[in-house]
């Protein structure tokens, strides 16, 4: 993988660009004039991270790149301080001084959810599989600004976790959390989704184990909770007797511990 900036850097994207080639493996090769396209030309390499001041960019040759943006987590929290619920904070009764476990945390849209409900009392872990996309959630979860100072001060509070999720929970005491929650990618993917094109292709894309949900039983004091499609034939693969669908195309599986 290369690491690289914008055109013209500042000196701290340069440095920020070369502190990310060392954490990740990669390779940092000074920008200059060359285009994205020129870059993976001379130097035959097809995945790079982009280093600008708006943030961090993950190029790997597709139509769109990935990057941190709080996505729907914002448009749900306006709703909220509007006197709506959300649908997945009443389901699994997540209240301040809680402790949640999102073993899939993708771009953390959920992980945020959970943080403004747990507040500063409580601790949401995020786990991500991906090297590269637990590095740009962590920057920008600790960078980016929505102007919301709720807001922004839940993202912060979100620690992510590098690594296989089942392994995490594994080392997890029992009964040591209040909800597990899972959110992988659908088997069956929402083609109406694109937003979440980019994401698919760098996320991991196995499907959930039963070791994990069992793992999550152990460790979860009130529930666990899967977010799938709704026709989605995981639910009962795994165990999820209660479903509880939301809008047309999903649904959330929950076990009541």
């Amino acid at each position: 993988m290369l690491v690289t900036t914008s055109y013209d850097p500042a000196s701290e994207d340069v440095d920020k660009a070369i502190a990310a080639a060392r954490t990740l493996g990669g390779r940092f090769v000074p920008r200059k004039r060359l285009t994205l396209s020129g870059l993976r030309t001379r130097f035959g390499e097809n995945e790079i991270l982009l280093i600008t001041k708006e943030g961090l960019k993950y190029d790997f040759g597709g139509p769109h790149a990935l990057f941190f943006h709080p996505s729907m987590a914002l448009v749900r929290y306006k709703r909220l301080r509007q006197g709506s619920s959300d649908p997945l904070l009443q389901l699994s009764g997540a209240v301040r001084g809680d402790a949640v476990v999102d073993c899939t945390a993708g771009l953390a849209s959920d992980s945020i959810l959970f943080s403004l409900a747990v507040g500063e009392e409580g601790s949401v872990t995020a786990w991500e599989h991906g090297r590269i996309l637990a590095y740009l959630l962590e920057q920008g979860l600790t960078s980016y600004r929505t102007g919301e100072a709720e807001f922004d001060a839940a993202m912060r509070r979100v620690a992510i976790r590098q690594g296989d999720h089942l392994d995490g929970l594994r080392a997890m005491q029992d009964n040591s959390c209040d909800i597990v929650y899972f959110d992988p990618m659908f088997r069956a993917p929402i083609r109406e989704s694109s937003g979440l094109s980019p994401l698919r292709s760098a996320a991991d894309d196995r499907p959930l184990e039963a070791a994990a949900v069992e793992e999550a039983r152990r460790v979860a004091r009130r529930c666990v909770i899967l977010k799938e499609g709704r026709q989605s034939g995981e639910f009962e693969r795994l165990g999820f007797r209660e479903t509880v669908p939301t809008g047309s195309k999903l649904a959330y599986g929950v076990i009541r511990c």
